[in-house]
């Protein structure tokens, strides 16, 4: 049977693409028959599986699982000699130091195929220039959607160990008219155009392809970001131990989980200690996911940590699931203020209809055993008026306002000076957790 192609799988409907899935799933397993990791568990299942519901048994696999007895050790995914593997690259280190990941060159190709479901969302073809804005460095970020370009035919100008200023020049002189960054790095370039008097409506950026972090698919966030580039903002996400499972839905409200490649599912944890159940239709719940075409990596029931909610609208263009919102939060950022659950893409969505460009944090504590949340957001720049005097609006008591009407909660606001909160151009670092520091 001839390999579907991209278009063939988004239209399939359900009974094909499980047909799909567990021929390709069953196939992995067979090759994993000694790994360290899924030995013993394929040791009790006769196969290959006759059913998906029957990979519910496998046990549930975390990251704390996956990391080495020391810094530098690679993930126990990766089973295969060094020999086999062409790529090296690692996490950010949110969860602990960073973890190195591993791909062999069948591996990588199988990156490249999904990158290309995000290129398809984003209709490039090879007559556009991508600026690639980022740092190169061993964070995996870009480097797949680099190679996915590249093999698409697209002109890639990369922008590694340059200043935001000479990337913006670049991107002018060059005529790119696709950026590749992160949601924040978006808003920062905007912000430094604004500083040096560039108008980003005369470059020819015309999508600009995020990732690393939710924003892409908060509408605030996505509206902050196309109305400073006049350009489509195009959501992606992805994870190192697992590949690019997710491209942009025909709207731009949410992303597709790319189900040829991956196995997902939606699991509630509402019983500490207990066994999850499957989620309803469109309930916040966590997405765990098994990828198909990692041969020297394989992640089997993988609990992502990313909350999101599903939607199988069979009625849409493609009919893989549809998570409305994109990642909606990380189950393990998430608190509860005084019954409200809160999470940080919820409070930045607030903060982009205040200001769609200052620098922000959100700071976590815990308090007599009740989480605790305030925000520090840069005073905005100064501006010269008429008199003389800089025009620096308090847009913490306007926020503060906004919170407590949308949240329902009474978040302290502190106003902090414009350039005093860190920047960077990968994942942002506006979360920081202090539940586990003793106060003062």
């Amino acid at each position: 049977m001839p390999t579907p192609t991209r278009a063939q799988c988004r239209e399939m409907n359900r009974d094909e693409l499980e047909r799909l899935q567990l021929s390709k799933l069953n196939r992995l397993l067979l090759s994993l028959m000694n790994h360290p990791l899924y030995a013993n568990t394929l040791a009790v299942h006769e196969l290959p599986l006759q059913n998906l519901d029957e990979l519910s048994s496998f046990p549930l696999l975390t990251k704390t699982e996956l990391l080495g007895k020391q810094p530098g050790d690679p993930a126990l995914l990766f089973h295969l000699t060094k020999d086999h593997y062409r790529r090296f690259h690692q996490t950010s280190g949110s969860r602990g130091w960073p973890m190195p990941v591993l791909d062999t060159a069948d591996d990588w190709s199988w990156w490249l195929q999904c990158w290309q479901y995000v290129l398809d969302a984003a209709e490039v073809t090879s007559a556009d220039i991508a600026m690639m804005a980022f740092s190169f460095g061993p964070f995996i970020g870009f480097w797949s959607a680099n190679d996915a370009l590249v093999e698409r035919g697209v002109l890639v100008v990369p922008g590694g160990g340059l200043s935001s200023l000479a990337r913006l020049k670049l991107i002018e002189q060059q005529q790119c008219t696709v950026l590749c960054c992160t949601p924040t790095y978006a808003l920062h370039l905007a912000s430094v155009a604004a500083e040096h008097g560039i108008d980003l409506t005369k470059n020819r950026v015309s999508r600009i392809i995020v990732a690393g972090e939710p924003g892409g698919s908060v509408p605030a966030v996505r509206a902050a970001i196309e109305s400073q580039w006049q350009a489509r903002v195009v959501d992606h996400s992805g994870a190192s131990e697992l590949g690019a499972w997710g491209f942009a839905g025909q709207d731009d409200t949410g992303l597709h989980l790319i189900e040829s490649e991956f196995i997902a599912e939606f699991l509630v944890f509402d019983q500490p200690g207990g066994a999850p159940r499957k989620a309803e239709e469109d309930e916040p719940s966590e997405l765990v996911m098994t990828n198909l075409g990692r041969f020297g990596g394989p992640a089997i029931r993988y609990r992502t940590g990313d909350i999101v909610r599903p939607q199988w609208n069979h009625d849409l263009p493609c009919r893989f699931v549809h998570l409305p919102g994109g990642v909606l939060g990380r189950a393990d950022d998430m608190l509860v203020i005084r019954g409200v659950n809160v999470f940080p893409s919820s409070i930045e969505a607030i903060v982009r209809e205040v200001s769609s460009a200052a620098e922000f944090r959100m700071i976590a504590t815990r308090q007599d055993e009740m989480d605790q949340i305030r925000i520090e957001i840069e005073r905005p720049q100064p501006t010269d008026t008429p008199d003389g005097h800089a025009a620096t609006p308090d847009v913490s008591v306007v926020l503060a306002e906004l919170m407590r009407e949308r949240l329902a909660l009474r978040v302290p606001v502190d106003l902090v000076e414009y350039g005093s909160l860190p920047r960077s151009e990968g994942k942002s670092r506006r979360w920081v957790d202090q539940r586990d520091q003793k106060l003062s």
